[in-house]
């Protein structure tokens, strides 16, 4: 009927006199508002808010054009020790959907979401993935031990994360369920390729040279996966310091074992590992991406992009001998 009356509106605009052609436009202006009004209904995004970049590149993965994802904790920057600002609280009680790491890794989350009193659906995207422990010791908690929450790491899991938000945003946008499975389907599938392309990778570096310095410990889960060994001075969060020992523990090892490179992590305070490289000779094999992935200029935009990242740094550096 809009459509029709808009076009009885136009028929004969041609033949009409000034003054009634005047008349009729106020008419026609409310009825063009009238349908951009409708059609900017029917493309309002669903709002999403992702606690940290990796998260919130897995959402926009499988969100697409329906879905606009707001980051809290942004690339570059560390979700471990994050403080939330008081625009954090605001940006949670409008999302429509709160996707969270879980593994403990968001400390501060619980606490933020109370603030913000927000009603949308939180979504654990690490739920029904197999934790691995890791042990922080010698860092002011003594032997504690917790899951290690960089679960992202194994691309095996990354896919779990995929399910749980195509599950999460179809449960709560069922209209376009449709969409956000042949989405997810298409990125489960680049998913199985970049893990190819890693396997292949790590076994082109010789065995005894698969050894890996880094700030700290978030590669558990790739040494599971794939079989490079990480030994990191800090433990799994970048909350804990190193402590002298543990310095000298790295730099003893590097040594003994000829390990030929450390690793800056793109999130980290890059003098812990520039004075490890110092004192024990190893060369500084470049940066690698652990929690947080670069701005969109920088080398490690995506999940996918990371991870070739990651692994291209460490076989150019362990490559060789």
């Amino acid at each position: 009927m809009l459509q029709y009356g808009l076009a009885g509106s136009m028929k004969g605009f041609h033949s009409m006199p000034t003054w009634r052609l005047f008349s009729r436009v106020p008419l026609v202006a409310a009825l063009l508002l009238g349908l951009v009004a409708q059609a900017g209904a029917a493309e309002a995004k669903l709002r999403a808010v992702a606690t940290f970049s990796i998260l919130g590149d897995l959402v926009a993965q499988v969100g697409g054009d329906r879905v606009a994802v707001t980051t809290l904790v942004q690339p570059n920057a560390d979700a471990h020790g994050y403080t939330p600002a008081p625009s954090d609280a605001r940006t949670l009680a409008d999302a429509g959907l709160v996707v969270v790491n879980g593994l403990g890794l968001e400390g501060w989350i619980d606490r933020l979401i109370k603030a913000s009193g927000t009603k949308a659906p939180i979504v654990v995207a690490s739920a029904g993935v197999r934790p691995i422990e890791a042990e922080d010791d010698d860092h002011g908690h003594g032997h504690a031990h917790h899951d290690d929450p960089h679960a992202w790491q194994n691309i095996a899991n990354a896919r779990v994360y995929v399910g749980n938000i195509r599950d999460a945003l179809a449960r709560i946008d069922p209209d376009h369920a449709a969409t956000y499975a042949d989405n997810a389907k298409t990125y489960l599938a680049t998913l199985d390729a970049l893990d190819v392309e890693v396997r292949a990778a790590i076994s082109a570096i010789p065995a005894a040279q698969r050894r890996v310095i880094t700030t700290h410990d978030a590669f558990g889960y790739f040494t599971a996966a794939y079989g490079l060994t990480f030994i990191a001075p800090q433990g799994v969060s970048t909350d804990s310091e190193a402590s002298p020992r543990d310095v000298g523990r790295i730099i003893r090892q590097i040594r003994k074992d000829r390990i030929p490179a450390v690793f800056l992590e793109n999130i980290a305070d890059p003098r812990l590992m520039q004075q490890v490289a110092r004192e024990s000779g190893a060369a500084i094999g470049g940066k690698v991406f652990s929690d947080a992935l670069s701005g969109p200029d920088g080398p490690a935009p995506t999940y996918v992009a990371m991870m070739r990242n990651n692994v291209a740094a460490f076989a150019a550096a362990l490559g060789k001998r």
